[in-house]
Parts: C-alpha cells; structure tokens; sequence
C-alpha cells in the first residue's frame, strides 16, 4: 500500500473543516496576532504574502497597515472560506491566490513581508517553504512565522508530536527553536528575533475542531493522563477529567530578515 500523500492528504482535511478555522477563536483573536504586527512594524507602501492563511485572520490584521496582502492556501474550499469572511470585514486590499507554501507562484523579490501564522506544522517540507519564502522577499523584507515549537529533548518532544498528530494526522511535524534558527540561516534570514508564546486551549473545542471520533478523544484523553512528567509540564493539562479540561502547547515566533543586498 502507498503512503499517502500529505499535501493531498491536508488539502482534504482542511477543505472538510474550513469553516471552523474561520470560526476559531485561538486563530482570529490573542495576544500572538497582535504581536506579529507590533515586530513587523508595517508600512503603508508594503506588498505582503501570508501563507497558509487559513481563515484569513493573519492577512486582515495585515491588511489595515499595508497597500496590499495576498492571501494565498493550499486548499481552495479554506481559500473561499477566509475570501467569504474577508468580504464581511470591509477589507477591499488582499487578493487570494491558491498555492502550495514549498512551491510558491510569485515573482523574486517581490514582498515586503512574508507571514505564516499556525501552519507550517503541516508543510512536508518546512526547509523548503522556508527557502521559498525568502526567495519571494525583497532585500530587507521579513519572514514572520509562528508555529508550534518542541522540547528539546527528544523523548519529551515524542509525546508532544504524537499527541498533536493523532488528533489532527495531517500535523507533518513540528520543531525545536534551534531548528528553526537553522532553516532561516540556511535560506539567507539572519535571525533578528524569537519569543515562545503558551496558548491554553479547551480540550473538547480542539478536536471538535478536527471532527475527532469518540475513539480519539478517548486515546488523547488517556494519553495525556499516562504521559511523562516532562510532556506533562510542557502541555500543563488542567481539570483532564473534566468537561472543561484545557492543556497548553507552545509556539515559537520567529523573525527573520534578507540581507540587503
């Protein structure tokens, strides 16, 4: 049997759950979208690419502050669910175009800013989007990315990656920061800042949000209750046996600008 493909494999879990991502409070509002903005400094003149965008939040916070945002996504049912609701914000400067994020159709040297918020976890390549990305950027222009970030040590990280990816199998993998500061350097991004970000989620609305089995929920449940110490501390897990139960996971912002040159 073949493995399957994991673009196609994204493509149709996402389309299937567009709309949730549109709804979705941990990626419309918080602090993290806010501090995107307040590192990249905005200017009016900026062309900006947001990768993945799924439900539209990153591209509209962008559009305020830029002359334009192309709003781009791998699935065209989440492009069309992000292009619905962007039509109600009253925002008539972001275009959408659908695109894979490791093989990216603009020009070189074309944004001022490139965005990739709560994404590239899914990406089969994050190298590569990475690469893409600071191909696209002009000299001087900025890579913003938040994703979700990994322990350093590795069996800790283990759980952590299991835990996400049987909820939602689409979840490629995440990083470390160390990682990460890797890719950029490798595709010319010298790294100017990085912050983690701990965001607490409800239990039952995260994989509500994934259409996740009765089955699943049990596993994800017992896992976390059976999980090490050290994954424990990393995701916090609160009231686990409760309907209000909450766990956190971490996300890395990372900055990175083109030489000027």
């Amino acid at each position: 049997m073949q493995p399957e493909d994991p673009v196609k494999a994204s493509e149709a879990r996402f389309g299937e759950f567009a709309s949730k991502y549109v709804t979705s409070a941990s990626h419309a509002k918080g602090a993290d979208l806010a501090r995107l903005l307040e590192l990249a400094q905005p200017e009016p003149d900026w062309e900006v690419l947001d990768i993945a965008t799924g439900g539209g939040h990153t591209a509209l916070a962008f559009a305020r502050h830029v002359k334009h945002v192309v709003a781009s996504d791998l699935t065209a049912k989440m492009l069309q669910a992000a292009a619905d609701f962007i039509k109600t914000q009253s925002a008539d400067n972001i275009s959408f175009r659908q695109a894979q994020a490791v093989d990216l159709p603009f020009q070189d040297r074309h944004f001022h800013a490139v965005t990739c918020r709560i994404a590239a976890h899914h990406f089969p390549d994050a190298a590569a989007f990475v690469r893409e990305a600071g191909r696209v950027l002009r000299p001087g222009g900025l890579l913003l990315v938040q994703d979700h970030v990994l322990p350093d040590d590795p069996a800790t990280a283990a759980e952590v990656e299991a835990f996400e990816r049987l909820r939602d199998p689409s979840h490629h993998r995440a990083f470390t920061e160390g990682e990460w500061r890797a890719m950029f350097a490798a595709a010319g991004l010298a790294v100017s800042h990085t912050e983690v970000i701990v965001k607490r989620h409800g239990f039952l609305q995260w994989v509500e949000r994934q259409g996740c089995t009765a089955e699943t929920i049990a596993q994800l449940q017992a896992n976390m209750a059976t999980a090490s110490t050290g994954a424990q501390a990393w995701m916090e897990p609160q009231a686990w046996d409760q309907p209000e139960a909450s766990f956190v996971n971490r996300h890395i912002l990372i900055v990175g600008r083109k030489a000027e040159h």
